[in-house]
C-alpha cells in the first residue's frame, strides 16, 4: 500500500464528513476519485475479500491445508505431543487436531451474513481508521465488529463437531488441570472455547489477505469502481 497516497485518500473521507460536499483527492494518477467513490471502492474491497476468505476456509481442508491458519494444540500440549509422537501415540493427536480444523470449516461459513452485513453499515470513521490503521486494520475492524457475536454463532458448531473424537473429553480434563497450575490460559481451558477462538482468528487474518490481494491487482476484480479507487492510488 502507498502509504502517502492512502493518506490522501483519508483527507478526502475526513473533509467530506466535515463539510458535507465532495471533495477531489490530489495527485492521482489517471482520474479523480471522489468520497463517495472512496468508500464505496472500500465496501467492495472489504466485502470480496470476506466473502473470498469464508469460500476459501469453509471448504474442506480449509483450515487444515492453509499453513498460515491451521489450528494446533495449544501451548504445552503441543509440545507434548511431540513426545507421544516420539513414541508411537500420535495417531489419537493427529485425530484430533484434524477433528478442531474441521469443525473451524463447518463453522465459519456461519459468519458470511454476518460479515456482509458489517461491511455495508461501514461509516466514514471506519473507512478513516482502515486507511490509517497499517497493515492489520481491516482484520482488526472485522474482529471489533463481530467477533463476540460470531463466538456465539461458532461455538455450538464447534462443540458438535469436537465431541465425536474422544480425545477432546480427556483434553478438557487435562486441561482444566494444567490450568490450575498456569500452564494454560483463557480459552485454551476449553477445547470448544480454544477452537472458536482460532477459527476467529484465521478467518480474519484471511479476509485481510485478500483485502490486500485486492489492492495490489484492483483490475483482477472485474470491478469498475474497484480499478478505479485502488487503481488510481497505485504508484
Amino acid at each position: 500500500m502507498n502509504r502517502r497516497r492512502f493518506s490522501t485518500l483519508s483527507g478526502v473521507l475526513a473533509a467530506a464528513s466535515c463539510l458535507g460536499v465532495t471533495v477531489k483527492a490530489h495527485a492521482l494518477s489517471l482520474n479523480d476519485v471522489s468520497n463517495a467513490q472512496a468508500l464505496q471502492g472500500l465496501k467492495l474491497a472489504l466485502e470480496k475479500g470476506a466473502l473470498a476468505a469464508v469460500k476459501s476456509l469453509g471448504q474442506p481442508n480449509g483450515f487444515l491445508g492453509n499453513d498460515k491458519v491451521r489450528i494446533p494444540l495449544p501451548g504445552v500440549l503441543d509440545d507434548a505431543a511431540r513426545l507421544l509422537r516420539n513414541l508411537g501415540q500420535g495417531a489419537p493427536l493427529d485425530e484430533l487436531i484434524a477433528a478442531m480444523n474441521h469443525a473451524a470449516e463447518m463453522a465459519v461459513p456461519m459468519a458470511r451474513d454476518m460479515l456482509v452485513g458489517v461491511v455495508k453499515t461501514m461509516k466514514v470513521q471506519d473507512a478513516k481508521k482502515i486507511l490509517t490503521g497499517g497493515d492489520n486494520s481491516v482484520t482488526q475492524f472485522f474482529a471489533d465488529k463481530t467477533r463476540q457475536d460470531l463466538s456465539r454463532k461458532f461455538l455450538p458448531v464447534v462443540t458438535k463437531v469436537t465431541s465425536r473424537v474422544n480425545l477432546a473429553d480427556k483434553y478438557n480434563q487435562i486441561a482444566a488441570k494444567t490450568a490450575g497450575i498456569g500452564l494454560l490460559k483463557g480459552d485454551q481451558v476449553s477445547i470448544e472455547q480454544y477452537v472458536t477462538a482460532k477459527s476467529l482468528d484465521g478467518l480474519y487474518l484471511m479476509i485481510g489477505e485478500e483485502e490486500k490481494k485486492i489492492r495490489q491487482d484492483p483490475v483482477g476484480t472485474g470491478s469498475a469502481v474497484l480499478q478505479k479507487v485502488f487503481g488510481a492510488l497505485r504508484p
